[in-house]
């Protein structure tokens, strides 16, 4: 490997790494600042004040904030999450179960958008200016212009209200064939694919045609070459970068930016469950949800990074 890209991939590694430990110092301030007690919350209105101070040592709340959140470091290294205050079950399986779910929901989702989204960027490009680029420039700005909460509930009243073609929940509580998961995964996946795939649309024609710009664009151009050999062969190549970073990014929103969707269509995901436990004042469990959340944004991100940064012709040279 050129050692220049070496340099660049270490790096990147390492600014990953100390975000990762800025965010974690971020998340766990952030759930130390939430209202409510939860010793009190978890022993109800008549508990005797030796019970509550009882409670608070044993789950080690009476404890300095640097030594609570160093122990919790430690144990997220080590793989330990701790127990849930509200039901005393270990955090690792219960986001080990919505874990699976939502990695399920993004993969479809992502199967689906990312090819639609790929196609629809480079060929408004290529026909930059024609009606079919205007056309779809102008639905994927009313997408984008529409939140992800209007457009879940809408897809519940046309499909399931109206039409009654699609349950408004996506849950089962058994083992679904494949048209019960199609039936299950349709509604969340419509909802998500317009959410991301207007992004990916937009940040991917803007790098094709910013590459169309360039000169040596031009002299294949004027050597007769075709224009899907001129996107295909020496645009795409030189624009990969642009639209990895654009992939990632949107693919990342499905990680931390499902909550509405899953809670909407009441999916158990990850997302739902760091919603419930922020009814119950859950803290391990909120934080342990919000790191996974910034463990895969972040994974995502540098991998495009360093993708953009190995596919880069200049680089290799």
């Amino acid at each position: 490997m050129n050692p220049q890209i070496a340099m660049l991939v270490i790096g990147r590694l390492g600014v990953a790494l100390v975000t990762l430990l800025i965010v974690s110092a971020v998340v766990f301030a952030a759930t130390e600042m939430l209202p409510g007690d939860i010793v009190e919350i978890l022993l109800g209105q008549a508990a005797t004040p030796e019970a509550v101070a009882g409670l608070r040592e044993a789950m080690h709340l009476d404890e300095p904030s640097v030594l609570r959140y160093w122990r919790w470091i430690i144990g997220l290294l080590s793989g330990d999450l701790g127990t849930s205050y509200a039901n005393d079950l270990p955090i690792a399986e219960m986001i080990g179960d919505r874990l699976t779910n939502t990695l399920r929901l993004a993969a479809v989702t992502g199967g689906v958008a990312v090819p639609l989204a790929l196609t629809l960027g480079i060929t408004t490009a290529m026909f930059r200016g024609s009606t079919y680029d205007r056309v779809v420039t102008t639905c994927v700005v009313s997408v984008i212009s529409v939140p992800e909460f209007m457009i879940a509930t809408l897809a519940v009243l046309v499909f399931a209200v109206w039409l009654n073609w699609l349950p408004a929940l996506s849950f089962s509580s058994g083992t679904p064939g494949w048209g019960e998961m199609l039936r299950i995964f349709a509604m969340p996946v419509i909802t998500l694919c317009c959410v991301i795939t207007a992004q990916m649309i937009r940040m991917t024609r803007a790098a094709v045609i910013e590459t169309l710009r360039m000169p040596y664009i031009e002299m294949a151009l004027l050597k007769g070459a075709s224009r899907w050999r001129i996107v295909m062969r020496h645009a795409l190549p030189n624009a990969i970068g642009p639209i990895v970073n654009a992939v990632a990014l949107s693919l990342s929103y499905l990680l931390g930016g499902v909550i509405i969707v899953e809670t909407i269509f009441n999916y158990p995901g990850v997302a739902k469950l760091m919603v419930d436990a922020v009814a119950t004042r859950d803290l391990p469990l909120i934080q342990s949800c919000a790191m996974v959340f910034c463990i895969g944004y972040l994974v995502l991100i540098t991998l495009a990074d360093i993708l953009a940064i190995v596919s880069n012709p200049r680089l290799r040279k």
